[in-house]
């Protein structure tokens, strides 16, 4: 397994990572087991989130007794610095520890730096200098803004979408990030889900200097990462073949979802609806074909067009029209009219 020295931090870790946001669907016991496991089969670095429910919690239970033995990061998602003080308490008591290796600002739109008024950038040299931090890092969707952040020289790592479906540019992202020191953690591997087969994601972040954090909820799922320590997946010409069909098949805007565009004024499941096309391409389809999620889909009827939506959306999408095209192409599935 490659080691991955993320920039100037000096934090040097498999490049094998845990992403802890979907560990707030599971409970407790399931979660520290995970955490767990994932420590014991190799993973040294742990991602988490102040926004990701009771995640943190279950890091910091997992980790007692054992914290100078990882590396943990978590994020806030305040805009001011009277909100950034409260959350890295908030963090610090959940996650059971009196320090935090990186500390990131999260989702961020825009990049935040000394003197702009927000007080975030001075809070963050605040804390480190307190001890109550040692790195500074920052997480953005939107390429402008992660290139504007690599360009200041402010942060230590970034944090942003990275998978084989990545363009051109993303890639650039990536190599500016390695040029200039900085640490680059890849989120969404998997694009949200929709790209099934480990082997290919794994063979292609090896080729970079970043550090993939793997989205982990169940036992099958964390077992496959790491057998990964053991037999790293190399590039070959049949994962290639699956790399090119997945980015022929999903070019163009597409929902990674994420979730960010929630709640919805009428109810509408937007990060699985907005995407049910390829889902239920790309996972076995009774479940998406399911009572359950016709009744979800329907909702897309009841659609306002209140744009909120779309405020929150950290790519940009035109989320109404992305929904309703979902919904025919589900209404053509479930009539026979188009076949899977």
């Amino acid at each position: 397994m490659k080691q991955i020295t993320l920039g100037r931090t000096g934090i040097t870790v498999p490049q094998n990572a845990f992403g802890a946001l979907p560990i707030q669907r599971v409970d407790l016991p399931t979660a520290v087991g995970l955490l767990r496991r994932a420590y014991e089969g190799g993973m040294r670095f742990f991602d988490t989130a102040r926004a990701y429910s009771d995640s943190e919690e279950k890091v910091g239970a997992a980790f007692a007794g054992m914290r100078e033995k990882v590396y943990i990061a978590t994020k806030t998602q305040a805009k001011n610095a009277e909100d950034y003080w409260k959350d890295l308490h908030t963090s610090l008591r959940m996650l059971n520890t009196d320090y935090i290796d990186l500390y990131q600002l999260h989702c961020v739109p825009k990049c935040f730096r000394p003197g702009d008024g927000s007080g975030l950038y001075e809070a963050m040299l605040e804390a480190k200098a307190q001890g109550l931090i040692r790195h500074i890092g920052i997480t953005a969707h939107l390429i402008g803004v992660a290139e504007e952040i690599v360009a200041s020289g402010l942060y230590e790592t970034l944090q942003f979408p990275f998978s084989y479906i990545s363009s051109e540019r993303d890639i650039a992202l990536v190599r500016a990030c390695e040029a200039a020191g900085m640490g680059f953690i890849a989120m969404k591997g998997l694009a949200g889900g929709l790209l099934t087969n480990a082997d290919a994601c794994m063979a292609f972040v090896s080729q970079f200097e970043a550090l993939p954090i793997w989205g982990v909820q169940r036992t099958e799922e964390l077992e496959q990462w790491l057998s990964f320590f053991e037999k790293t997946p190399a590039m070959t010409d049949d994962l290639l073949a699956v790399i090119e069909a997945d980015q022929k098949a999903l070019a163009g805007n597409f929902c990674r979802g994420c979730g960010y565009c929630a709640p919805c004024t009428v109810g509408i499941v937007i990060n699985q609806c907005a995407r049910m096309s390829q889902m239920v391409r790309r996972a076995p389809s009774a479940a998406w074909l399911s009572p359950h999620w016709q009744a979800e889909m329907e909702k897309i009827d009841d659609c306002v067009d209140c744009g909120l939506c779309m405020t929150r959306c950290p790519y940009g999408l035109e989320i109404p029209t992305l929904l309703r095209k979902n919904l025919a192409d589900y209404r053509s599935i479930l009539k026979g009219e188009t076949k899977l």
